[in-house]
């Protein structure tokens, strides 16, 4: 570095750097994970307890006999409907993020019922990522929304 720079670095008025205000923050709703409606029950508890009993007596009875799956089928929708039950109040009270959970359901739906309407694999599997992608925006801005501009916790 030359004279010539130092001088002009010198010769410079100071600035004073003002920090921009930030938008304030609402405060968490709570720190704790939020209650359901019918809270002294737990019936989110139960269905995921009668989901798993279901799904060990379905792989006991066996996936060859109808009740063998039937009953391994509706243990994986109860024990999915709980989890899912958790997941819907934890992310619309903004108390923990679950876009990519939230956004694989619709994403599954669509490449399901593209998959049962014989449609090429390869719209299937567009129609996935892209139901995904649009519904993890969607999600992930609801959340930034509700918890006060967190992108995740």
């Amino acid at each position: 570095m030359g004279r010539r720079s130092r001088a002009r670095r010198a010769a410079a008025p100071p600035t004073a750097v003002v920090p921009r205000p930030q938008p304030p923050r609402p405060a968490r709703l709570s720190d704790e994970r939020p209650k359901a409606p019918w809270h002294p029950f737990p019936l989110v508890e139960l269905c995921v307890l009668v989901g798993i009993v279901l799904i060990v007596v379905g792989a006991i009875t066996g996936l060859d006999s109808d009740r063998g799956l039937l009953a391994l089928l509706c243990g994986l929708v109860l024990a999915s409907l709980g989890g899912l039950d958790t997941a819907l109040r934890e992310h619309f009270n903004g108390f923990r993020s679950h876009s990519s959970l939230l956004a694989g359901l619709p994403a599954v739906l669509v490449a399901g019922a593209l998959f049962f309407a014989r449609a090429p694999w390869i719209a299937v599997i567009a129609a996935g990522m892209a139901v995904f992608a649009f519904a993890f925006w969607a999600f992930r801005g609801a959340f930034r929304r509700r918890s006060g501009g967190l992108s995740f916790r």
